[in-house]
């Protein structure tokens, strides 16, 4: 898995009227939680930039004042009407206990039902996983050469190995889906 480094500072105040004040010099304040206390800290807006805005999930070399743990994103929270980074929490992982993320799909290959006329439907973008850290997967890569009009890939029919699915058993991730044109065709045939 893909990792990215964030130098923050920690926050000795802690509080509405602080956080309040960070935001308007452009920072943002985040938690660090999974040890013993959670470490509260800052950063700039723009260190989040290059790990919130992307469908890539990232493990977190979160620097505060020149101590390094590594981390996932557990949560962030916008502001509601402008696309405003307003707080970020962290979970602190380790080599021994497994995390819960949600880890991109990719589909690859050339599904026998598009070229029959279908459409390939991807149902999700995400799944969620619970595994060890050194075992997650920078995607979840799934290939539809073998599907045809309407057949798909449900999350029970996806297994790898040191991962657990956490998504329903019975839900589609990526069905192909048949076109107006090719049920037309089909009346007419």
């Amino acid at each position: 898995m893909k990792s990215i480094s964030i130098k923050a500072t920690k926050r000795e105040i802690v509080g509405k009227k602080e956080a309040k004040r960070l935001r308007v010099e452009g920072l943002v304040p985040g938690v660090l939680y999974g040890g013993d206390e959670p470490v509260h800290f800052y950063a700039p807006e723009k260190e989040f930039k290059s790990l919130i805005y992307t469908p890539n999930v990232y493990l977190v070399d979160l620097d505060i004042d020149g101590t390094v743990t590594q981390s996932i994103i557990q949560a962030t929270q916008f502001h509601p009407v402008r696309e405003q980074l307003l707080h970020v929490d962290f979970l602190r992982t380790s080599a021994d206990k497994t995390v819960k993320v949600e880890i991109p799909v990719k589909v690859e290959g050339f599904a026998k039902g598009i070229r029959n006329g279908g459409k390939l439907k991807l149902n999700l973008r995400t799944l969620k996983v619970k595994a060890m850290v050194k075992h997650l997967p920078d995607a979840i890569v799934i290939n539809v050469d073998d599907l045809d009009i309407g057949q798909s890939y449900k999350v029970a029919s996806l297994e790898r190995e040191n991962l657990e699915f956490l998504n329903a058993k019975a839900v589609p991730v990526v069905t192909i889906m048949i076109t107006r044109a090719a049920k037309a065709a089909q009346g007419k045939g």
